[in-house]
């Protein structure tokens, strides 16, 4: 038997039994996975929770509806760290595991157009799966919006096949029959889905943290796969999803350091919007008021929610669906400004 001394014992409490745990939120445009966020961090009591935020456009909203940002990875005011990953996903990873602080728990919140399959791999494919445990993914669903036409999307199709969790969302918004039907349809592309209804997000922490549900020994295989792969063809294989391309999602940005006239802005949304934007949302400085107004569409509707600066007034704004033309709709919106 070997015997350890004092300065060895001291150093085994502190290697992590499986790693950082991992939890992934993914789900379609507009499905509320910001909003899961939010109410992660607020009822998280003590654990130490950092946030990867992954945006699809130029322009990342979701972080500042966290808490106002100017770096790539700040402090969240109660405590929590976030950072924005563009292309360095092992990057941002490292450097949250780097922290002086230990941090309990990583959450992740993708794109909505994102094919989660790439992002697991990253995890359970590479020398990550040493250093964290992903432990569950979650998969928002839009009660109210869902419809056969939102899943011609294969990225929306591939959400609901990995998830290890649904949360079907917006239940307040819908009749009974309507949940029934989503749930069918989502029981036939995963069959024997955990499914919870929610409202707002709302969801108690020990049912979807900690919950050990994804299937790694899977993905694993997948990985090892890949990689026999990549190794019999001699060339350098990504995880690269053709999803966006499929799916012909595209984003459109708009910035503006003018106000927008409020009532020219509303005619724009009741007029002008093109049909084929799923999902828009944005911080925007009207003329008539000192407050940011956090702007939020999905599908047919959308709402305003007023509250204060945290930086320079201005006008950031991020469309995102098919068939959508650039110069119509920065030509529209400058048409509201004053």
């Amino acid at each position: 038997m070997t015997t350890l001394t004092p300065s060895e014992t001291a150093i085994i409490p502190e290697i992590p039994k499986r790693g950082m745990p991992v939890t992934l939120i993914t789900g379609f445009l507009g499905s509320g996975k910001t909003t899961l966020l939010n109410q992660i961090l607020k009822n998280k009591q003590d654990l130490k929770v950092a946030v990867l935020v992954n945006e699809f456009g130029d322009i990342n909203i979701d972080s500042q509806l966290l808490i106002s940002v100017d770096e790539d990875m700040m402090e969240l005011s109660n405590g929590c760290i976030c950072c924005t990953i563009n292309d360095g996903l092992v990057d941002a990873v490292y450097r949250i595991l780097e922290r002086e602080d230990r941090i309990d728990y990583l959450v992740i919140e993708t794109t909505g157009v994102a094919d989660p399959l790439p992002i697991i791999l990253t995890f359970l494919g590479t020398e990550l799966r040493d250093l964290t445990n992903l432990d569950s993914i979650i998969t928002l669903v839009d009660a109210e919006a869902f419809d056969a036409e939102h899943f011609q999307s294969e990225s929306a199709l591939k959400q609901i096949s990995y998830g290890d969790i649904i949360l079907l969302n917006k239940v307040d918004l819908v009749t009974p029959e309507k949940i029934k039907e989503v749930e069918t349809y989502i029981q036939k592309v995963k069959v024997g889905a955990k499914i919870l209804p929610t409202q707002y997000g709302e969801v108690p922490l020990p049912l979807i943290l900690d919950t050990q549900l994804t299937p790694q020994q899977q993905y694993i295989s997948i990985a090892k796969a890949d990689a026999q792969k990549e190794h019999e063809h001699h060339k350098h294989h990504h995880h690269h999803s053709d999803h966006l391309d499929n799916d012909g999602f595209i984003s459109i940005s708009f910035q503006s350091d003018r106000p927008f006239d409020v009532h020219k802005f509303e005619a724009f949304l009741t007029e002008k919007m093109p049909a084929g934007v799923f999902r828009a949302k944005g911080i925007l400085w009207f003329n008539d008021s000192d407050l940011r107004h956090i702007f939020q569409l999905s599908g047919a509707r959308y709402n305003l929610h007023a509250d204060q600066w945290y930086s320079q007034p201005k006008n950031q704004l991020v469309f995102i669906g098919r068939n959508l033309e650039t110069s119509e709709i920065h030509s529209s919106l400058h048409n509201c400004l004053l």
